[in-house]
């Protein structure tokens, strides 16, 4: 039997269900509305506020994700706003937080789980590979699972090991699974939303050095944007982005690595080369169309990644590439990406990530000689 859930407001008895949401909800608008500096941390926060506002069957739970706000403070102020039947912490076993979620959401809830870092995720494992990503195909679509499993993933922050894996491969290249990973703000509100309202699971990989980052987003547009989208049954769901426009070369990046392919094209603009940068954004499903579009327009990509090279994300893309744009290739696509060494000690990480210096280098090799 699934448990009642109500927000703080309907537990004290003070409204009504639906007023308390309409009054949340208008007043997250106002608050928020019009162009200002948000953080990635803030876009993601409210886009699970505001989708547990819109359905009370979407409830978060983890690690230290209540009263605390998550390690990285992402889920801050939703047990305080939704009470600890929507918000609420779990014991430290990874497996029985996503075998917890599956069971809700088999039973009509839409859970948004975190794993609080990347390889504390593995505990969890057999979970999403045996159950997660196969019981839809399991009783030929009779059960769906709506869940979200929340990664904080890859390198960046001076973390130890077990705190910077690049796992998305072992996601990716689990058929069951839908894998997203934005890389600006307004895509971490606007990914998110859409993972949750998928019938299907997403493994929603979050940049954690990124986090912190902040541009100029209106809110409340991107509230109005996924209104209509889901009125119209669109979404960007399996489709890249145009980073910044060029003509000589492509970037292929995706979550950490596209500021870092940004810098590469802007600095390669002082000495007159235009590269253009394509943010992948969804893993699975790939958008073959931009990317593919973009190299056969440039004739010449580096794939950019954090996670090892071997047996990777960036392989698979290359391998796309190459099937689809072969005709169009002026030179082979290489690769700038995580050594195939396990994560580095804090004061060496900086060698480890790809970087400026080493997409450039990667540039030059592409054979610009007629």
């Amino acid at each position: 039997m699934s448990p009642t859930i109500t927000t703080s407001s309907e537990a004290n008895g003070n409204v009504s269900a639906a007023t308390a949401r309409a009054a949340a909800t208008a007043a997250a608008t106002a608050e928020q509305s019009g162009p200002r500096t948000v953080t990635l941390a803030k876009a993601l926060n409210t886009a699970m506020a505001d989708a547990m506002h819109a359905d009370p069957s979407v409830l978060v739970f983890g690690e230290d994700v209540g009263m605390l706000g998550g390690v990285f403070r992402i889920t801050d102020g939703l047990t305080k706003t939704f009470g600890k039947n929507r918000c609420f912490d779990t014991p430290l076993a990874e497996s029985g937080i996503v075998g917890m979620a599956v069971g809700m959401a088999m039973n009509g809830m839409r859970p948004v789980i975190e794993m609080q870092f990347d390889a504390f995720a593995y505990p969890a494992f057999e979970q999403i590979v045996s159950h997660v990503a196969k019981m839809h195909n399991r009783t030929k679509g009779t059960v769906k699972l709506p869940m979200v499993i929340r990664v904080p993933y890859a390198g960046g922050i001076g973390g130890v090991e077990h705190h910077c894996d690049s796992s998305e491969a072992y996601y990716a290249h689990t058929a069951g699974l839908k894998v997203f990973t934005p890389a600006t703000v307004a895509d971490g509100y606007r990914m998110l939303r859409e993972a949750i309202d998928s019938d299907d699971p997403v493994m929603f990989m979050e940049p954690k050095k990124l986090y912190w980052s902040k541009d100029q987003v209106d809110l409340d547009a991107l509230r109005t944007e996924h209104t209509e989208n889901t009125e119209r049954g669109t979404s960007s769901e399996g489709r890249a982005a145009v980073a910044r426009p060029g003509t000589d070369a492509t970037l292929i990046a995706y979550g950490p690595s596209v500021p870092t392919a940004l810098a590469a094209a802007a600095a390669a603009a002082e000495e007159g080369r235009s590269l253009e940068v394509i943010d992948v954004r969804s893993i699975v499903p790939f958008d073959d169309e931009t990317v593919c579009a973009s190299v056969r327009k440039t004739g010449r990509a580096v794939v950019i990644a954090e996670a090892h090279g071997f047996a990777s994300v960036s392989s698979e893309i290359v391998a796309r590439v190459q099937e689809r744009c072969f005709h169009h290739l002026a030179a082979p696509i290489l690769r700038v990406t995580g050594f195939d060494v396990p994560y580095p000690a804090p004061k060496l990480e900086h060698y480890y990530l790809p970087g400026v210096d080493r997409i450039l280098d990667a540039v030059d090799d592409l054979q610009w000689e007629d």
